[in-house]
Formats: structure tokens, C-alpha cells, sequence
């Protein structure tokens, strides 16, 4: 066989191949989206569950702490924000702002040793601890949807159909820069 034919045979075979192995990539890639959405919908499940325990939260301390007026409304605020969010980069940045009022709002109850005691306020910390557990596992399970997708989408030769089909990256579910500081409350009583 003539160097010419080897190199036509070659590219022939090449010709034959790349469709197939493209459609696997791009069924894969599908099947990796549908599951990153799904992720996602556990994500806002367990969110939404938070939401709906902090109204309660807030009232319950609200009763005890009066003048910490501030934290609760921005509890309240983050809460508000969080409903309005409609697209997963507006909820990311809501949930992580509901998290940061949250944090504040433990360190006023600190401040209380009554209100840790009150049955019905630990009962609602515990919920409110289980649902944060709940949100963290969600949203590791997100990130590691989005991390399979996008290795599977920088790898050779799913790259190439990812370019022609326009799969995109997906953003990870990061913590808000201000987790990693304690909160702080100033507790300044009188004039």
C-alpha cells in the first residue's frame, strides 16, 4: 500500500470516527446538564426549606432581642432577596447573603442566654441547623456535578464538540467571601 493510499485511508477512517465519537460527547454532555439541573432543583429545595424556617427564627428572637432591630431586617432583607431570585447566579449570591444574616443573627443570640434556654427557639435552631447541613450537602453534590461536567467538557476530544455545540462552563456554588470571617456584633447598650 502506497504512502498516498495509507494517508487517504487514514483520514477515511478518521472521517468514520469523529461523528461517532462527537455524538457520544455531546449525548454525555447532555446527559451531564440534565443532571447538573436536577442537582440544582435539590439545591433550591433545600433553600427554600431554609426560607421558610427563618420567619419563625426571626420572631421567636425578635421577642427576646428588640433592639437588634438591624440584624433581623437583614435576615428579613436576605430572606426577601432569596424569593426574588430567579436564576441560579441570583440565588447563589442571595442564599450566600442569607447565610452571612444568619451568622449575625447567632451571634446576637448569644447575647441571650434566655433565648438559648426557650424550648421552642432551640427546636427551631435545630431545624434551621439540619436544613444548613442539608444545603451544604446539596450544594457539594452540585459542585460535583459541574466538575464532572466541565472536565468532561475540557478533555480531548469532547472539547471539539463542546466548541461546535456551544456547551458552555457552569459556575461553581462557592461560599461567600464573608464565611470566612466571625461576624461581629456590637452590643453597646444606652447613650
Amino acid at each position: 500500500m502506497s504512502r498516498w493510499q495509507k494517508l487517504v485511508l487514514a483520514l477515511g477512517v478518521a472521517a468514520l470516527v469523529a461523528p461517532a465519537a462527537s455524538g457520544c460527547s455531546y449525548n454525555k454532555f447532555t446527559t451531564q446538564e440534565e443532571a447538573i439541573k436536577g442537582q440544582w432543583g435539590q439545591v433550591e429545595i433545600v433553600l427554600q426549606r431554609r426560607s421558610d424556617l427563618i420567619p419563625n427564627l426571626v420572631e421567636t428572637t425578635r421577642a427576646f432581642a428588640q433592639q437588634e432591630k438591624d440584624v433581623f431586617q437583614a435576615v428579613v432583607d436576605a430572606r426577601a432577596r432569596m424569593a426574588g431570585a430567579t436564576t441560579p447566579a441570583e440565588k447563589m449570591a442571595a442564599s450566600n447573603a442569607e447565610t452571612s444574616a444568619l451568622a449575625r443573627l447567632l451571634v446576637v443570640v448569644e447575647a441571650y442566654p434566655q433565648l438559648k434556654s426557650d424550648a421552642t427557639f432551640m427546636r427551631l435552631m435545630d431545624e434551621l441547623s439540619g436544613a444548613e447541613n442539608r444545603i451544604a450537602q446539596e450544594r457539594r453534590k452540585y459542585n460535583d456535578k459541574i466538575q464532572e461536567y466541565n472536565t468532561t467538557r475540557r478533555r480531548f476530544p469532547s472539547n471539539i464538540t463542546a466548541g461546535v455545540f456551544g456547551f458552555k462552563e457552569y459556575p461553581y456554588f462557592e461560599a461567600p467571601p464573608e464565611s470566612k470571617v466571625a461576624p461581629k456584633v456590637d452590643f453597646k447598650k444606652g447613650g
